[in-house]
């Protein structure tokens, strides 16, 4: 079954290497581009060759990889509903041609429900048995065995079906949670070091498994002769042996629940990498990202908490990204269930159910590394299963990944016999994730953790609350001894503003200039016409580390010089001296030239023979955000109505534009000071370090 492949107008603009905005002009401005095939009004889709077709007749380099070619062809197979099934069925294919290349060949050429049999029979081990009534399917997969091989032949099997699998997240990012990729890093490095197989129950598309095995990688290389582990120690003799093979199992067995491990049994501890999600084709991917790589790994389709696929296995460590708030976790069907060590989980604390079931399926021992919302280390009805768990020093450390959470817990199964740990951590990454992992470090060796962190007795957290916030238990930030500083600060801004608004800014009563009568030009015009050029940002992101100073939006908002930074790359743009540079807010004239404009800017650069740039800039600042009952939608910069002032008066209320600006900026750093002074003074008080005066 042939199909044209279809782009949306990100793809456009990803294969253009250009803007989404650029894509929007086109379809406005060139009649001949091409209409839509399908989609919706809101997010249209296009013909692959008619785009590319038209990007040639106008003169637009562009360039479709093999894997956005595949990708596309895969998109114009399924509609959205079955697209991952299809992208599961097209990865299993890939991995039965990783195993057999012969039989793959062959089975291509044969009827759908051959190839269906062969790449089944080929392929046991993953946890979704391929359907052979599924004819369609198999027919497009066949149709799409010759691009596959292309695309594996130049990336290899598991880089290409990893680059399908970004499309398809990116694609559905509204329907698929990720954990974030930082977020991920962290956790994997914390569980790295542990022996024996690591299980993650809610694995969705195998994030954090895959992390893990980076992490692994980059450990080993680090340190080819071992290192010290970022986990309290199993007990000896309890780790899976190097290079125990993994024995396939029939992964649709739905098992009802787990089987209680009796005092002193270890429990079967399996190798590689398990993992289990509720959703069929999510972990279908999950288990071919791993396969494909050739990691042991073995993948369950059901839900963890009512269909525990590994009963009775215990892992070296476990890694959870669980669903938040979810109501219908099976509170019901589940009273009594032998997991729930530390007590019953109340109908709304499924999130501590998720901690039981990790807790139950790694050793003695072992490690538990699982985000939990933050509203978890303080809810009142958990409070009983918080402070089971820190009775039985099972819960180690919280750990604050942002203001809005995640929380991160790190767990372990306690030890018979083991002396009862008597303090746990708290930390606040702030900006800086790595502040966790060296807290935990610290804590582990007995040391002070460093950034905001501490050490809380378990005996002061078991009270009527036991909350376990990190917030709860840190100190206040500031710095006292920055109080006199501050003051300083908030009397200068004072000052400056007081002599700002000294004289009459502006003049009330001066008759109306009659060319404000005649009607205004759109900053479009202008640009047509020559008097303005227009650049936008290239940049993507503006934390590159490469060399270049980059100018980026909240520099602009702020008046303040460039503080982010990239290294070369293509189309990138110059700031001049004099260019008004504009952004979704606001709208500025640099006055020092070499940083490079950074994400989501614009650079207006003026004829100033006939415009001014001050001018221009104070007409721009009132387009984006200066209109009275402004509306969050984007404002289009181009529409900018300029009035047609002589340029001697255009530098005149160039002056005026500028002088309000700066009154605005002296307004946001008077305030900015009153803040710190204010959260300096309060912090000093309740610390101590500061007292009333008199």
């Amino acid at each position: 079954m042939s199909h044209d492949p279809t782009v949306n107008a990100g793809d456009i603009a990803r294969l253009a290497d250009v803007g989404r905005a650029a894509v929007s002009n086109w379809r406005r401005r060139h009649d001949d581009f091409p209409e839509p095939v399908g989609g919706t009004a809101s997010s249209p889709l296009f013909s692959l060759p008619e785009v590319e077709a038209w990007l040639r007749r106008n003169g637009k380099t562009f360039e479709v990889s093999p894997g956005d070619r595949v990708w596309q062809l895969l998109r114009a197979s399924a509609d959205d509903l079955h697209l991952g099934d299809l992208l599961g069925r097209a990865g299993a294919f890939l991995l039965f041609a990783l195993r057999d290349p012969g039989g793959a060949r062959k089975a291509v050429t044969g009827p759908a429900e051959g190839l269906a049999r062969a790449v089944a029979a080929a392929t046991p081990d993953l946890p979704v048995r391929q359907a052979e009534d599924d004819e369609e399917s198999w027919e497009d997969v066949a149709a799409l065995a010759g691009p596959l091989a292309d695309l594996a032949a130049e990336r290899g099997p598991a880089e290409a079906f990893e680059f399908l699998c970004e499309r398809y997240a990116e694609a559905h990012s509204r329907r698929l949670s990720v954990t974030r990729a930082e977020v991920a890093e962290l956790m994997a490095r914390l569980a790295c070091s542990v022996e024996g197989a690591v299980l993650d129950p809610a694995c969705g598309m195998g994030t954090l498994l895959l992390a893990i095995t980076g992490a692994r990688r980059a450990r080993h290389d680090a340190r080819p002769y071992g290192g010290e582990p970022l986990h309290e120690p199993a007990t000896p003799g309890e780790h899976a042996l190097p290079g125990q093979e993994l024995r396939p199992r029939s992964q649709n067995a739905m098992v009802p629940g787990p089987r209680a491990t009796p005092p002193g049994e270890a429990g079967r501890q399996p190798a590689g990498f398990l993992g289990q999600d509720a959703g069929d084709t999510v972990a279908l991917l999950a288990a071919l990202r791993l396969l494909l790589r050739g990691e042991p790994a073995r993948i369950v389709a059901a839900d963890s908490l009512r269909a525990d696929g590994f009963a009775g296995e215990l892992a070296g460590a476990v890694v959870c990204d669980p669903p938040f708030n979810e109501r219908a976790w099976g509170h019901a069907d589940l009273v009594g269930d032998p997991r729930w060590t530390y007590g019953m989980p109340p109908r709304g604390e499924s999130e501590l159910a998720w901690v039981q079931h990790c807790l139950a399926h790694v050793r003695p021992g072992g490690l538990v590394v699982i985000l939990m919302p933050p509203a978890a280390a303080g809810r009142r009805p958990g409070r009983r299963i918080r402070a089971n768990l820190l009775r039985a020093g099972a819960l180690r450390a919280v750990a604050a990944l942002g203001a809005g959470g995640p929380d991160l817990w790190l767990l372990r199964r306690p030890e018979q016999g083991a002396r009862q740990p008597a303090t746990i951590l708290v930390t606040a990454a702030g900006d800086d994730l790595a502040v966790v992992e060296a807290a935990w470090r610290a804590f582990l060796a007995g040391e002070e953790p460093p950034g905001d962190s501490r050490t809380v007795g378990i005996v002061d957290l078991l009270d009527d609350e036991v909350d376990v916030s990190p917030a709860r238990h840190l100190s206040p930030r500031g710095d006292a001894s920055g109080f006199p500083a501050a003051r300083d600060r908030l009397r200068g801004a004072s000052l400056a503003l007081a002599d700002a608004t000294a004289d009459p800014l502006l003049d009330l009563g001066v008759a109306r200039s009659p060319e404000w009568d005649a009607p205004p030009a759109a900053l479009s015009e202008l640009v047509k016409a020559g008097l303005v050029s227009m650049h936008a940002s290239a940049l993507k992101a503006a934390d590159g580390g490469g060399e270049l100073a980059v100018l980026t939006a909240d520099d602009l908002a702020h008046g303040t010089g460039p503080s982010g930074s990239s290294g070369p790359e293509p189309g990138l743009v110059t700031i001049e001296p004099g260019d008004v540079v504009s952004s979704a807010v606001t709208a500025r004239v640099i006055d020092e030239a070499g940083a490079v404009l950074g994400p989501h800017l614009t650079v207006f650069r003026v004829d100033r023979a006939r415009l001014d740039p001050e001018f221009l800039a104070g007409l721009l600042r009132f387009a984006a955000g200066g209109r009275p009952h402004s509306t969050s939608s984007r404002v289009d910069a181009r529409r900018a109505r300029v009035p047609r002032l002589a340029l001697t008066d255009q530098i005149r209320y160039g002056k005026a534009f500028r002088r309000l600006l700066d009154l605005q900026d002296g307004l946001r750093e008077t305030a900015e000071a009153g803040e710190a002074l204010m959260r300096l003074g309060v912090e000093g008080l309740i610390d101590g370090s500061l007292r009333p005066d008199g």
